[in-house]
């Protein structure tokens, strides 16, 4: 059977696009490192934007910058404490299983992810 028999038998419905669609955003809302470490800290607990800045390392504008887009997708949940805004994670269970099989998957991949000449450390 050629490939192109391959794929053009292969065909997502509308529902399951629109799945693969939405995961792929969710994965890009995990793909920026800062993201991810904030993400990661927040597992710890809620924290102010001057929290994260100070255990993070990452300038006040960054912080607030992907907070606002974890905010959006859902991911994390802000609330005010004074005059302070207080985030922690929307889903923390969740979100602490993903990254659980993240890190299973990526212990079975070795240093392939990190290697890979289109998305790994090396890539531009």
């Amino acid at each position: 059977m050629a490939m192109t028999t391959l794929i053009d038998d292969f065909s997502l419905g509308s529902g399951e696009r629109a799945a693969a669609d939405a995961a792929a955003c969710l994965f890009n809302g995990f793909a920026d490192r800062s993201r991810l470490v904030i993400v990661q800290h927040l597992l710890l607990g809620e924290h102010r934007v001057v929290d994260l800045t100070g255990h993070l390392d990452l300038a006040q504008s960054t912080v607030s910058k992907h907070l606002a887009c974890l905010l959006d997708c859902g991911i994390v949940q802000v609330r005010a404490r004074g005059r302070a805004s207080v985030y922690s994670l929307a889903h923390p269970e969740a979100i602490l299983d993903l990254l659980s099989a993240a890190e299973r998957l990526l212990g079975l991949t070795g240093d392939a992810v990190t290697l890979c000449p289109r998305f790994g450390r090396g890539s531009s």
